[in-house]
């Protein structure tokens, strides 16, 4: 009985004493809980990097796609016409064009993206342009320039082109980014002014020209006093009954030749005289200042000899061509004659005038022409090209103004300087073979 209550008795101590806890079966060391709580706040300290890095790219790109807004946005709104073409398609095809470029040419969205970018040129665009354009997408270049173009109904417009290659990383050129400005305007404005400065030199020249009236008169009214007089002469040999037909038949073969050349004289007068007179456009060309020299001074050759005037002319021979509008050249060579006239005409001295060509230096020519008048004050000389600068009383200051701006435009300069002794001389330089636009 004493036993089994014994047992009994452990066993109920046995349920009564608490159960141990893993912790305390496997105790932890201060050192692991550590390890633990730093791996825990590595963890969490990784998450919100991770967290803000990625707040940050989320932020990064959302700029990114507003900057893209605002630049595709921008490209849209300008009014220059902006285009993106594939420089790895040897077609260069269109992959992008803005409103403004589809309004200038007149072609659609569809009738651009993904097609050749030269098919838009049409089949009247200068060859030339067209072919350095070519050839500065085929090479690698950059273009900039001019250029008449059309539209696709076939309507001109000028614009400023301006192509630029657009490259990678490792420098090679993906792409090819072009901007055309309709500068069509601004070249009507400049046609404009064009018009109205040949529309001066017209007037100068008329004016100029009716300076020298005399000799013009005398130019052709002394080849048409000698076919009248060769013409009478003709008509008394045919009427006179001594003279036989052998000689009569001479006679009247040199009369008739007589004739031609003084017909021929006067239509050249003539058609010097309505160049002249004549409002053209300039006409660049290859000429012979020489002989431009020599075509002005017989038609004021009368004029000198009433003025009482020794002219000499010295041009230097072989002299190369120039490129020039040989109108333009003649107004000037008229204008700084006139001054020459206008220098003398109360010289008591003699009247003389040098007229001269001559090799400056390598590709430029130097023309002069020299009087023995007398001179330019000091205190002119620098104002003496002025617009509305002039010492005469009728005059308009215009002739050496316009002179000038003739000289200029065709590559050299017009200048003036007084003689050592008396008088002055108005001379300029005119390269040789200059291409004048």
């Amino acid at each position: 009985m004493d036993s089994f209550l014994d047992r009994n008795k452990s066993t109920m101590n046995a349920l009564n004493t608490p159960r141990r806890r893993k912790e305390d079966q496997f105790p932890a060391s201060d050192e692991t809980r550590e390890s633990l709580s730093r791996k825990v706040r590595k963890q969490t300290d990784d998450l919100s990097i991770k967290e803000e890095q990625l707040k940050q790219g989320v932020d990064k790109q959302k700029r990114s796609e507003e900057q893209i807004h605002i630049r595709t946005k921008a490209m849209e709104a300008t009014s220059d016409g902006i285009f993106i073409v594939d420089a790895i398609n040897p077609n260069f095809p269109f992959i992008y064009a803005n409103q403004s470029y589809y309004k200038m040419t007149g072609y659609t969205k569809g009738e651009t993206l993904g097609q050749n970018y030269f098919l838009h040129y049409g089949p009247y665009t200068d060859p030339r342009f067209f072919e350095e354009i070519k050839h500065s997408l085929h090479h690698c270049k950059s273009f900039f320039g001019e250029m008449l173009q059309f539209r696709k109904n076939g309507e001109k417009y000028w614009n400023l082109l301006r192509i630029t290659p657009v490259r990678d990383v490792n420098g090679t050129v993906t792409h090819y980014v072009g901007i055309k400005t309709d500068i069509t305007l601004m070249r009507q404005k400049d046609l404009e002014i064009i018009e109205k400065r040949e529309e001066l030199l017209h007037v100068t020249r008329v004016g100029k020209l009716a300076e020298f009236v005399s000799s013009l008169a005398h130019e052709i009214s002394q080849p048409l006093t000698s076919i009248l007089s060769y013409a009478q002469a003709a008509q008394r040999i045919l009427t006179n009954p001594t003279k036989n037909e052998a000689d009569k038949g001479l006679l009247l073969q040199e009369i008739h030749q007589n004739i031609i050349n003084d017909d021929q004289r006067a239509t050249q007068v003539i058609k010097r005289l309505r160049s002249l007179l004549k409002k053209t456009a300039p006409e660049m060309m290859p000429v012979d200042i020489n002989a431009i020299i020599n075509e002005t001074v017989s038609l004021v050759i009368t004029d000198i000899t009433v003025r009482n005037i020794v002219l000499k002319v010295e041009l230097e021979r072989t002299l190369a061509l120039i490129h020039g509008d040989r109108i333009q050249i003649q107004q000037v060579l008229l204008n700084l004659i006139s001054n020459s006239f206008d220098a003398m005409v109360n010289n008591q001295l003699p009247r003389e005038m040098l007229i001269t060509t001559s090799s400056k230096d390598p590709g430029m020519i130097m023309v002069s022409v020299k009087d023995s008048g007398c001179g330019i004050p000091e205190q002119n000389l620098t104002k003496l090209f002025e617009h509305f600068f002039t010492n005469k009383l009728d005059g308009l200051g215009m002739g050496l103004s316009i002179s000038r701006s003739i000289v200029e435009a065709h590559g050299g300069h017009l200048d003036v300087k007084n003689n050592p002794d008396r008088g002055a001389t108005f001379y300029f330089t005119i390269p040789v073979g200059t291409d004048v636009v």
